[in-house]
């Protein structure tokens, strides 16, 4: 049953981003976010290149606390007008997906408050109808640092999967490629500055790195080959001489736009194949402006529309959180304090909780 005051507490903490956040809904109202608290570990990370799973799942146990502080602190709330908490309970990596369904488990049984677990890829995927009230179907790209997958969203609980990576995820060959050319995590951001560098200031770039799989039929994706390619193309310039910011500033370039037209490729691809003709971007990779602007140019062509979540939804949050939980419940969905982490859990199996 869905909560008749209307206040759903979201925790998320599937990765390396603390999350909480106060949404709420009331019935006809579009969902308002009323407060959303990040904190993230990119300083405990960034001399690794990467996620250290022990340390963020500490970090996530220390801070979660202080997320819903501030965030019922924000939106000028108590617990005790809380109706609803929502946690991520998977897919992620298990010591922070238990870190935060710890933390929610103890304030559900302390208050006497609902509890629901949420698939977090879901948290993604309605995220542009918590914003902009995109309708059903529609035609979803997830491209983050751990995943990257086509699905058509045919309501909160029915996802179709049309292809997906077989390897790595852009984002997280975004944190490598960066990693090589010796810049901090998280590494997508950086190169989408070294990038902008590489066009205003040295006219582009001589580099053309492959597009994979896009020679093949099919939606599926392979990102390990241009981790490949970008080291190989850094060790070459270093067996001369030792590597510039210009360097460093073209190949940030040539790798960005070979992934940002692998996944326009692949996008009109889809497009063509399902006949839909709304598409949504999510995840942390969504981000990206030259991401946007490239769909955006190639969208027009079908007579289609493209969203993406607001700048500040699209990475980890416990707004996504907290409405993806409305919307399970509302759909007659119920979790109890029993219910099973979930490390790997497919959006077509959404009820394996």
């Amino acid at each position: 049953m869905v909560a008749s005051g209307g206040l759903y507490l979201g925790l998320e903490s599937s990765c390396d981003d603390s999350a909480a956040a106060i949404v709420q809904v009331l019935p006809g109202q579009k969902a308002k976010v009323l407060s959303s608290v990040v904190i993230g570990q990119s300083v405990l990370h960034k001399e690794f290149g990467g996620v250290v799973p022990e340390v963020a799942a500490r970090a996530h146990a220390e801070r979660m606390d202080i997320c819903v502080t501030d965030a019922l602190a924000q939106a000028e709330k108590t617990l005790k007008d809380v109706d609803v908490i929502g946690v991520t309970s998977g897919p992620g990596l298990i010591g922070g997906v238990l870190s935060g369904v710890m933390s929610a488990k103890g304030l559900a049984l302390g208050l006497g408050k609902p509890l629901i677990g949420v698939n977090h890829l879901v948290g993604h995927a309605l995220t542009p109808r918590m914003t902009d009230q995109v309708g059903y179907p529609y035609l979803m790209l997830l491209a983050s640092g751990g995943h990257c997958q086509f699905l058509i969203v045919k309501s909160a609980q029915e996802f179709h999967r049309l292809g997906g990576t077989i390897d790595d995820a852009p984002g997280e060959a975004f944190d490598k490629a960066a990693k090589m050319l010796g810049l901090d995590y998280p590494g997508g951001p950086r190169i989408a500055k070294l990038a902008e560098v590489a066009r205003k200031e040295f006219g582009g770039t001589p580099y053309r790195f492959p597009r994979p799989m896009t020679d093949r039929p099919g939606l599926d994706f392979s990102f390990s080959g241009l981790k490949t390619f970008t080291l190989n193309t850094i060790q070459a310039i270093k067996r001369e001489r030792e590597l510039q910011v210009k360097d460093q500033a073209e190949i940030a370039l040539a790798f960005e736009e070979a992934v940002v037209d692998t996944l326009r490729i692949k996008c009109r691809r889809a497009l063509e194949q399902t006949g839909m003709k709304t598409i949504v971007i999510a995840g942390g990779v969504s981000a990206n402006l030259h991401l946007r602007q490239t769909l955006e140019e190639m969208v027009v062509k079908f007579g289609a529309e493209v969203f993406y979540a607001r700048p500040e939804f699209c990475t980890d949050n416990g707004a996504m959180i907290a409405y993806a939980g409305w919307q399970r419940l509302k759909s007659g969905q119920s979790s109890d304090e029993k219910f099973k982490v979930t490390p790997r859990w497919p959006m077509d199996t959404l009820n394996a909780i």
